[in-house]
């Protein structure tokens, strides 16, 4: 996984837009962004891995989905559009990939600039609660992804807006993610 602030030229989401400034791993410490490096390795071994993260963050479902034209067919533009927009969720997003890339772009808390993650096969992240982010596939234009989930698999996403930035889960966020500013 690299980590980096996005540069603000318009253009294609799918495109790197580096701007050239990395992102260190303490910042991401800081955002509440867990992350691995499982290699996917033909005789399976990655899943075991994954298992264990799964049992220690209490995770007892999971999903795979495959997020290409040919796993979302006419649905494809839709929903890359829609995990595009800023949102936020309510529990944690816990990814890993197993085929192709993407980015997950996060919110830098005090600045509000984006912080582009580029995840390609081996790479898991978690996302806290209550942070906002968004997904998009890179030019490979395919991920097959797992989704794992505390309990039934759900995906409620709440768009960034006025509401959200007062929902009770992301001022849990904002709590934490300042105490840990104020502690550095």
């Amino acid at each position: 996984m690299r980590a980096y602030f996005m540069d603000d030229l318009p253009g294609d989401q799918r495109e790197l837009h580096d701007s050239g400034r990395t992102v260190p791993d303490e910042m991401l410490d800081k955002l509440g962004v867990l992350r691995w490096h499982i290699p996917v390795d033909a005789e399976g071994k990655w899943q075991s891995e994954v298992d264990k993260i799964a049992d220690a963050r209490s995770y007892k479902n999971r999903d795979i989905v495959l997020n290409a034209k040919e796993g979302l067919g006419d649905t494809f533009e839709a929903t890359m559009k829609r995990f595009y927009s800023e949102h936020m969720h309510e529990d944690e997003e816990i990814r890993y990939i197993i085929e192709g890339s993407g980015f997950f772009d996060v919110r830098e808390f005090t600045t509000d600039e984006w912080v582009r993650l580029h995840l390609s096969a081996g790479d898991m992240i978690v996302l806290p609660a209550g942070i906002y982010h968004r997904f998009s596939l890179d030019m490979g234009n395919k991920s097959r992804t797992m989704r794992l989930f505390k309990d039934e698999p759900k995906w409620i996403a709440y768009n960034r807006s006025t509401d959200t930035d007062t929902n009770p889960f992301r001022l849990d966020y904002v709590k934490a993610v300042q105490g840990v500013a104020v502690g550095a």
